[in-house]
C-alpha cells in the first residue's frame, strides 16, 4: 500500500517541477516579445533571472506536489480502483492547474503590452471595466484568436509529457523487517514529504524570512529593471497585484488615520470639515473672465509624442499648430490624477485622487460631493456646468457619479449622435461625438457663462477605425518614419489613430475658437498608454523611459494668456488645473478649494498616489525608481529611491477618510438647489 503512494509521491513532484518547466517556457516567450536587447543578451543577467524565477514560482508549483499528494496519492494508495486510474486523474487535475497558467502567462503579456508594466495594481479595477472593450482590444489588438487557438497545441503537448512522466519507471520502495520499523518508516517518509513541500513552497529553505520576494532579487538581476520583473511569474505577480492594492487607509484606524494626515493638515483640523483649512483665496482676475471654457480630457493623450525625439512621427501635428499661438501655455510634465481613465476622471472631478477607490462606482458619491468638485467650484463662479462624454453615460457609473459631482447636465454620445453613428465599443468616434456637442453648444445663448468638459474616447485599442477614409495618410504624416513601421498594419493602424484623435480634438477647437473668441481652453489626457513604436527604431531605445510611461498632455489658451501668469512652471498635475482657472479668473477674495495650489505660483514639486515630480527628476511609487525628466534618445539610468513618501501616504489618506466617513460629504446639488432660502 505504501508503496503505491511512494511510487504516486514521485510522479507529484515531477509534475510540480515541469509546472515550472512551462512557466520558464512562459518566461522565455516574454523576454523574446518584449525583452531589450540589452536584457536578453546578458546571460549572467539571465541565468539569475531563471534561477530566481524557478524558486519564486514554487510558491505556487509547490501545491502541484501538495494536492496531488492529497487528491491522489493517498487515496490511490487505499483504494486499488482509483489506482489503477491514478495517472489519467492525476494528468487531468494537473491540465486544469497548466491552463491557469497558461491564461494568466498570456494576460500578463498583454497587460505588459498595454501598461509596460507586468500584473499590477491596476489590476483590481477590471471588475468595473467594459467586458466587450476588454474583448473588443483582445481579438483585434493582441491578436486573441491565435492565442486561444494556440492552447489546442499547447494543451496536446503538455498533456502528453504530463502523462508520460507519469508513466515513467519510479525508484522502488524500502521494505524493512519487523513491521513497527516499515511503519516508522512509513512515517518518516510521509512526514519528508510534507517538510518536502514546505521547502519547495519557500524556495529552497525552510526559513520564512529568506522566502523569495521582490527585496531578495539578486542585486545584478534587478539591476535590469526588465529581467527583474520577469522574476515573477505570472500568478506571482497577479497574486501581489491583487494583494497590494492602491489605498491602505480603509484599514486603518482613526488615530492611525489623524497621525498620516498630519502631514498636510494642521493639528487644529475639524474632522467634521477638515477640508476646510484647504480653504484659498483668488488673488485677482489675470484674464477676462470668458463667457464659454472648453476642458477638453483626451482618452490617451500623452506627453511622448510631443518630445523632439518623436517629432518626424508628427502624430500631434494638430496640436503642435494649436500651441505654436503665442497665448498658448503647454507644460511638457504633467502627471495624471490616475493611470488609466477612471481614477484619472474621478480625481480630477472630485478634486481629491481616486486612489484605486473607485469613486465613481461609491454609492455615496452619487448621493454627495466634496467642496472640492471642480463642477461646484465653476458653478460658485456663475458657469452652467455640462459634462460630455463619447460614450454611454452607463460607463463607470458615470450618470450617478457626474450629477452628484455637480454638473448641471451630462450628455453621453450615443444620446447626442445619430443613432447609426459609428462607434468603438468605448464610444462614438471622436470626430462624430465633437461635432454633435459643438452644434449643441452653438445652439443656445453665446451671453450665457458656461463650462463644457468634453470627454473623448476614440484613442483607443484595437484601433481598426476607418482611418484613411478620415485623412489619416501616413505617407504625409511622417515621410521620415521607418518604412518598416509603416508596412506593419497594425502599429501603422495605431499611429493613424492618435493623428485622427488629435486632429478631431484640434478641430473642434478652432471651431470654438472662431465662434467664441474669448473663450478658454484647457487640453490634457486622462492618462497616457504606449504611444510610441520603439520596435522600429525611433529611438536608440527599445523601452520608455519613466517620464514616457507616466507624463500625460498639458496645453491651456486664452487669447490674453501669457507664460508668464503661470509663473514659470514647467511642472503640473490635474489637481493643479482647478485652482489655476479660479486664479486666472475669479475677483481678489473669491474663496475656493483645493488640495493644491495653482499653477499662477511656482511649484517646485508635484505628487500623486502613483507618481511625482520635481523640475529635474520623476519617481514612480509603485516600483520605487526615479528617473531624469530629460527627453533621452539613449537609456537614462534609474535610481532606486522615492521622496515625499509622507505627503503622498497623507493625500491617498483624505481620500480613504471621506469614503469611511461619507456623511461628511455635502448634500447633492439638486436637493441644495430645492432647499428655501
Amino acid at each position: 500500500m505504501f508503496e503505491t503512494f511512494f511510487t504516486g509521491l514521485q510522479s507529484d513532484l515531477l509534475l510540480s517541477l515541469w509546472a515550472a518547466v512551462v512557466c520558464a517556457g512562459f518566461r522565455c516567450l516574454f523576454i523574446a516579445l518584449y525583452g531589450p536587447k540589452e536584457s536578453k543578451r546578458n546571460w549572467a543577467r539571465l541565468r539569475g533571472c531563471f534561477r530566481y524565477g524557478f524558486w519564486w514560482g514554487m510558491d505556487f508549483n509547490a501545491y502541484v506536489f501538495l494536492l496531488g499528494m492529497i487528491l491522489v496519492s493517498i487515496p490511490a494508495s487505499l483504494l486499488p480502483g482509483y489506482q489503477a486510474v491514478s495517472a489519467e486523474v492525476r494528468t487531468g487535475l494537473f491540465m486544469l492547474y497548466l491552463t491557469v497558467i497558461y491564461l494568466a502567462s498570456w494576460a500578463n503579456m498583454i497587460f505588459y503590452y498595454h501598461f509596460h508594466d507586468i500584473f499590477n495594481s491596476l489590476v483590481r479595477l477590471g471588475g468595473n471595466a467594459d467586458k466587450k472593450n476588454f474583448a473588443d482590444i483582445f481579438f483585434n489588438q493582441n491578436h486573441g484568436g491565435w492565442i486561444l487557438a494556440s492552447f489546442i497545441p499547447y494543451a496536446v503537448v503538455t498533456g502528453w509529457v504530463s502523462y508520460a512522466i507519469c508513466q515513467l519507471p519510479k525508484m522502488g520502495y524500502v521494505s524493512v523487517q519487523p513491521v513497527w520499523l516499515q511503519y516508522a518508516l512509513n512515517t518518516v517518509v510521509f512526514v519528508m514529504a510534507v517538510l518536502l513541500f514546505y521547502w519547495l513552497r519557500y524556495g529552497g529553505t525552510f526559513d520564512h524570512r529568506k522566502k523569495p520576494e521582490w527585496d531578495e532579487v539578486p542585486v545584478d538581476v534587478k539591476k535590469d529593471e526588465f529581467l527583474g520583473k520577469m522574476t515573477l511569474d505570472a500568478l506571482v505577480a497577479l497574486e501581489l497585484a491583487w494583494r497590494s492594492g492602491l489605498c491602505e487607509s480603509l484599514r486603518h484606524t482613526e488615530e492611525e488615520s489623524r497621525e498620516i494626515m498630519a502631514t498636510i493638515l494642521p493639528p487644529t483640523t475639524d474632522w467634521q470639515a477638515p477640508l476646510e483649512c484647504f480653504k484659498r483665496q483668488a488673488h485677482g482676475a489675470k484674464i477676462t473672465k470668458p463667457r464659454k471654457i472648453f476642458f477638453l480630457f483626451a482618452e490617451s493623450h500623452g506627453q511622448a509624442p510631443f518630445d523632439c525625439l518623436y517629432q518626424k512621427l508628427n502624430l500631434m501635428e494638430a496640436s503642435q499648430k494649436f500651441r505654436k499661438n503665442e497665448h498658448t501655455v503647454a507644460i511638457n510634465n504633467f502627471l495624471p490624477g490616475g493611470m488609466v481613465s477612471a481614477p484619472s476622471l474621478a480625481s480630477l472631478l472630485s478634486g481629491i485622487y481616486d486612489t484605486g477607490l473607485e469613486l465613481n462606482e461609491n454609492r455615496s458619491f452619487w448621493q454627495g460631493y466634496l467642496p472640492v468638485s471642480l463642477p461646484v467650484q465653476l458653478r460658485k463662479l456663475g458657469y452652467r456646468t455640462e459634462f460630455w462624454y463619447g460614450g454611454g453615460l452607463n460607463w463607470g457609473s458615470l450618470e450617478h457619479f457626474v450629477p452628484a459631482v455637480g454638473f448641471d447636465v451630462a450628455h453621453g454620445g450615443p444620446d447626442i449622435c445619430a443613432k447609426d453613428a459609428p462607434s468603438t465599443w468605448l464610444g462614438v468616434y471622436d470626430h462624430l461625438f465633437l461635432d454633435a456637442a459643438a452644434k449643441r453648444i452653438e445652439a443656445g445663448n453665446p451671453e450665457d457663462y458656461e463650462f463644457h468638459f468634453l470627454y473623448t474616447t476614440s484613442n483607443h485599442g484595437p484601433y481598426n477605425m476607418p482611418y484613411d477614409e478620415y485623412g489619416a495618410d501616413l505617407e504625409r504624416i511622417m515621410p521620415e518614419a521607418p518604412a518598416a513601421l509603416k508596412r506593419d498594419k497594425r502599429e501603422s493602424r495605431k499611429m493613424q489613430g492618435i493623428w485622427y484623435t488629435d486632429q478631431a480634438l484640434c478641430a473642434f477647437i478652432e471651431r470654438m475658437q472662431k465662434k467664441y473668441p474669448d473663450a478658454l481652453f484647457i487640453v490634457t489626457g486622462d492618462h497616457t498608454t504606449g504611444l510610441i513604436p520603439y520596435q522600429f527604431g525611433v529611438t536608440d531605445r527599445e523601452e520608455p523611459s519613466l517620464r514616457e510611461q507616466v507624463l500625460t498632455s498639458f496645453a491651456m489658451y486664452h487669447r490674453e494668456l501669457t507664460p508668464e501668469m503661470l509663473a514659470g512652471n514647467t511642472i503640473g498635475g490635474h489637481l493643479n488645473i482647478l485652482p489655476t482657472i479660479i486664479e486666472l479668473l475669479a475677483p481678489q477674495g473669491h474663496e475656493y478649494y483645493s488640495l493644491f495650489p495653482a499653477l499662477t505660483e511656482h511649484i517646485d514639486h508635484v505628487v500623486t498616489p502613483y507618481c511625482y515630480l520635481t523640475e529635474e527628476m520623476v519617481g514612480d511609487y509603485r516600483s520605487n525608481v526615479c528617473q531624469s525628466l530629460k527627453v533621452s534618445k539613449e537609456k537614462l539610468p534609474l535610481e532606486h529611491q522615492v521622496v515625499y513618501m509622507d505627503e503622498r501616504d497623507a493625500y491617498c489618506e483624505v481620500s480613504g477618510y471621506f469614503v469611511k466617513h461619507p456623511e461628511l460629504l455635502l448634500m447633492k446639488k439638486e436637493l441644495i438647489d430645492s432647499l428655501p432660502n
